[in-house]
C-alpha cells in the first residue's frame, strides 16, 4: 500500500468517478489511492480515468485468474469473463502440453495456462506490435510472434499443438459504435472487430487449425451464445468435432472443437 492511500480522503475521489460513470468506483479509488506516490500522481490518473481510459491501462496491470497481467496503454484489456476460457483450456491440456494462444493481446490467457502447472510449452501471436510487446513481458520464456494469424508461425509447428486457444475478435462491425467509450476509443480496433456477423475471424482460425492441432488436440474459442451456431458451424466446416461450453455465473461462451485422432 502506498503513503498516499492512507492519506487521501476516500469520499470525493469515489464521488468523482461515480459521476463519470464508473459502476464499481469504490473499488477503482482503492486502487488508484493504493498505487499513487503522490496525490499529484493520484490526481493525474483520476484525471484520466474520467476521461475514459480504461482502469487497467491506467494501473498498468489488469487481474486475471489470480494473476496480475501488465497491460501498457492502447492493448486490449483481458476480460474477466475470459477466465472461463483459460479455464477450460486448462482442463484439456496434459502437463507437457504444446499450447498455441492466438489473437493473445497481453497473452493473458496463454499465460494462465503456464501459471496452472505443469511443462506447458507456449506460443502465442498478435497482429498488434503493442500487444506483441505486451504479451513478451508477461509471458517470459514463450515464443511470442507478430503478424497475422497463423503467417508467422515456424513449419516446425504444424501438426504438434495439444492446445490451441483463440479470444478472437467477435463484436459485429455494426456493433462497435455501441462499445463503452474506454474500448471503442482507447483498445485496437483490430482485436474489437470481428466483421458483418462479428465471426469472420473465428472462421479463418478455424478453418486453419487441423493443419497445426496435433491428433487429438483441442481448439477453443470464446464467442457470444447469439454467436455460438456460427461458430460451430465454423468448427464443423474446419473439419473439428464441436461442442459448447458455457458459464452463467460469468455469461460467458466458449465453443471447443477437437481434431480427430488420424
Amino acid at each position: 500500500m502506498s503513503a498516499i492511500s492512507s492519506l487521501c480522503p476516500q469520499t470525493p475521489l469515489v464521488a468523482r468517478l461515480r459521476a463519470a460513470g464508473c459502476v464499481f468506483a469504490e473499488d477503482e479509488a482503492r486502487l488508484l489511492a493504493a498505487a499513487a506516490a503522490t496525490p499529484d500522481h493520484l490526481e493525474a490518473m483520476v484525471d484520466r480515468r474520467v476521461a475514459g481510459l480504461p482502469l487497467e491501462q491506467i494501473l498498468g496491470w489488469a487481474e486475471f485468474c489470480g494473476l496480475r497481467i501488465a497491460v501498457d496503454p492502447g492493448v486490449f484489456v483481458p476480460r474477466r469473463r475470459t477466465e472461463f476460457l483459460a479455464r477450460q483450456a486448462a482442463a484439456v491440456a496434459h502437463r507437457r502440453a504444446v499450447v498455441l494462444d492466438l489473437c493473445c493481446g497481453s497473452g493473458a490467457v496463454g499465460v494462465a495456462l503456464t501459471a496452472a502447472g505443469g511443462d506447458i510449452e507456449l506460443h502465442a501471436v498478435d497482429v498488434d506490435p503493442a500487444a506483441v510487446r505486451c504479451a513478451r513481458r508477461n509471458a517470459a520464456g514463450a515464443r511470442v510472434y507478430e503478424g497475422d494469424l497463423y503467417d508467422p508461425l515456424p513449419r516446425s509447428l504444424r501438426g504438434r499443438v495439444d492446445v490451441l486457444v483463440a479470444n478472437a475478435p467477435y463484436v459485429p462491425t455494426g456493433s462497435i459504435g455501441m462499445l463503452p467509450t474506454e474500448a471503442r476509443v482507447h483498445e485496437p480496433m483490430v482485436a474489437l472487430d470481428g466483421g458483418t456477423d462479428g465471426v469472420d475471424i473465428q472462421r479463418r482460425v478455424a478453418a486453419g487449425a487441423t493443419r497445426w492441432l496435433a491428433p487429438g488436440g483441442h481448439l477453443l474459442i470464446e464467442t457470444s451464445e447469439r454467436q455460438a451456431p456460427l461458430t460451430v458451424d465454423a468448427f464443423a466446416r474446419g473439419g473439428l468435432t464441436p461442442r459448447v461450453a458455457r458459464s452463467e455465473e460469468s455469461g460467458a461462451t466458449v465453443v471447443i472443437g477437437t481434431r480427430r485422432p488420424d
